[in-house]
């Protein structure tokens, strides 16, 4: 089972849109085909950004809701905690806990909207994919 970083734009993809390629890799995650990593950064970040109602006064999915899909993507996540703060100098800072996250887990990709900076680090890692959920469906192929 391919082990990813879902970053938190792929989350608010796949609650604020009717389908598409981030809720097709929101399912992934929830029903095992892929095995997501969370950290305490992330963890922190999916709780703020899910909290903004602003963000959320024309979604479809109410609060309750909300909690809900996070709380079985986290019942689904391997905790991966991070010793170690590589600091990649993405051009946005907050972004760089996503790195160190994948790293420590042995993360195959991280998955975002974002591949343009996510992709701009100073540091380089080969074995570690930065992916839209549209090339992460095409790369780690699981069931519709």
């Amino acid at each position: 089972m391919v082990e990813l970083i879902v970053d938190t734009n792929v989350l608010v993809g796949a609650l604020l849109r009717g389908g598409g390629a981030s809720r097709r890799v929101l399912r992934a995650c929830l029903s095992g085909a892929y095995q997501p990593l969370m950290g305490a950064a992330l963890f922190t970040e999916y709780e703020d950004v899910l909290s903004r109602e602003a963000l959320w006064q024309d979604a479809l999915v109410p609060p309750q809701e909300r909690e809900a899909v996070l709380d079985a993507l986290i019942s689904r996540c391997r905790w991966v905690e991070v010793f170690f703060a590589w600091r990649p100098n993405l051009p946005d800072e907050a972004d760089n806990h996503l790195v160190e996250l994948a790293v420590a887990g042995n993360a195959a990709a991280i998955v975002t909207r974002n591949i343009r900076d996510l992709s701009r680090g100073e540091l380089r890692f080969p074995n570690l994919r930065v992916l839209t959920p549209e090339q992460c469906l095409e790369a780690y192929p699981c069931p519709p």
